[in-house]
């Protein structure tokens, strides 16, 4: 016999892998999460790696931080921490840390190796019983076909739906059969007021914006841009402030550019009416005072988050996203704003930035989809705009990328005339709907108070109105 032949074949496994992994995870919180997200324990080959994995998966199911002296700490009271090698291995395992950025390609070669160890376990199990000769060759067959199912079900959990398990309400999101829901909405359709819209996504409270978008639909990635100091960055937080205000919602805010005081301190401006400047140097009177002082308890009542994390990448960004949807259940993103996202670690290595803003929008519509939340990405507009006549932008004006027009569902693009020229239409502002996947686009016009950063509906006839019983042409803007 030679010595190759004798020699005995080791299951597939990487032990650098994971080491990587479950180094990545003692060192990097957002690895914490996405590793704990797409491995089990049975995905690891050696012992005291499973050990370590599940006590790091149990620290991120009960919200816990995870470090090496945590982890230690915990598997000392389990009685585990000799098995495992003790202090010294998992201190070595966390210097062993490679790039948190390449935390998914790791991951992958963990679950890669595990199913070619279980479809191994599978094919010998097959192999012991058709040794065995049985009775009922179909019944094996089916047996041996069923294990493999089972390991492809693990590495392909979507297979797609058929429409009959769709329309009879089985994997249905809203879990009722399709002609019961729309019984159910024709039912509310005859019942509903004048007041009422019919918004069947989530509601803004800008009249003109739910009856173009029919309010915000879950799932959807709606870019918002526009030149600088043009305010978008007032109308996303007018937009989240209403969806979490008014209407009750958890609502997530990613701040790459201000941070959370500087946004909290507009958010205080526009619910309670007050200008800026007043609140940032004290100069209040006793009515705005207390204006502040309700509009402050009545926002402790909801639920905003806010990250202000500077310089996030796209797969930390997806990380966050996550947690923060299964900590407080967020039900409206809002990203501000997409050119401060840096791509992935594949991504940096290119010299084109406009691949990188492709993968991130692709990235982002996936996320969508994954939380079934809609997200508004806030995004910068070329110069372009600048050299035109009018200055009116288009969607060819997205800076750096033209998939951003292709991922997206909802493309706005936010124009103020008096930006250009303060004596034409101040206090207007143009919302151009440029791209509407499930609808139609369209220009909506919305008053902007900016010494408040508050947009709110246009009215012409109340506008109208202000201007005629005052000697002054603003002053309905003031």
């Amino acid at each position: 016999m030679t010595q190759s032949s004798a020699k005995v074949k080791i299951p597939p496994n990487s032990k650098e892998s994971e080491m990587m992994v479950l180094g990545c995870m003692l060192t990097h919180v957002n690895s914490l999460n996405i590793a704990a997200d797409a491995l089990d324990e049975s995905d690891f080959y050696y012992t005291e790696h499973k050990i370590i994995f599940q006590t790091l998966k149990d620290a991120y199911i009960g919200d816990k931080p995870a470090d090496v002296h945590l982890v230690c700490e915990e598997l000392k009271r389990q009685n585990k921490l000799n098995a495992v090698g003790g202090i010294a291995y998992i201190t070595a395992l966390a210097q062993y840390a490679g790039t948190s950025a390449y935390i998914e390609e790791y991951s992958d070669l963990v679950k890669s190796k595990s199913i070619l160890r279980r479809m191994i376990l599978a094919a010998q199990e097959i192999e012991k019983i058709a040794l065995e000769d049985p009775e009922d060759v179909h019944l094996t067959l089916d047996e041996a076909q069923q294990k493999f199912y089972s390991i492809s079900q693990t590495a392909n959990p979507g297979a797609g739906v058929h429409i009959k398990d769709i329309l009879s309400g089985l994997k249905a999101e809203s879990r009722t059969p399709y002609l019961r829901a729309l019984q159910e909405r024709q039912e509310k359709f005859q019942l509903r007021g004048p007041e009422d819209l019919g918004i069947t996504g989530i509601p803004t409270h800008f009249v003109d914006i739910d009856k173009m978008l029919n309010g915000l639909a879950p799932s959807n990635l709606m870019i918002l841009a526009a030149r600088p100091a043009m305010g978008k960055t007032a109308l996303a937080l007018n937009l989240a402030e209403n969806i979490c205000f008014k209407n009750g919602l958890p609502v997530g805010i990613f701040s790459l550019e201000m941070t959370a005081e500087q946004l909290l301190h507009r958010i205080v401006c526009s619910q309670a009416e007050v200008e800026s400047d007043k609140i940032r140097n004290g100069s209040l009177g006793g009515v705005e005072f207390q204006r502040i002082v309700s509009s402050v308890n009545g926002m402790q009542q909801h639920t905003m988050v806010i990250d202000d994390q500077p310089g996030l990448k796209i797969t930390d960004l997806r990380a966050r996203a996550r947690r923060m949807k299964e900590s407080y259940g967020i039900q409206f993103l809002v990203i501000d704003y997409l050119q401060l996202i840096s791509g992935s670690g594949y991504a940096r290595n290119m010299e084109n930035r406009q691949n990188e803003i492709s993968e991130i929008s692709r990235m982002l519509k996936n996320l969508a989809r994954e939380l079934n939340l809609p997200i508004l990405c806030l995004s910068q507009l070329s110069r372009k705009v600048e050299e035109r006549q009018g200055h009116r932008p288009m969607m060819s004006d997205l800076r750096e990328s033209g998939s951003l027009e292709q991922d997206s569902d909802v493309v706005l693009l936010l124009f103020r005339r008096d930006y250009y020229d303060p004596q034409d239409k101040p206090g207007l502002a143009e919302l151009i709907v440029a791209k509407n996947r499930h609808g139609a686009v369209g220009d909506i016009r919305l008053t902007y108070r900016k010494e408040i950063s508050q947009f709110a509906n246009y009215s012409s006839m109340s506008l109208q109105t202000q201007q005629e019983n005052s000697t002054d042409p603003f002053a309905a803007f003031k």
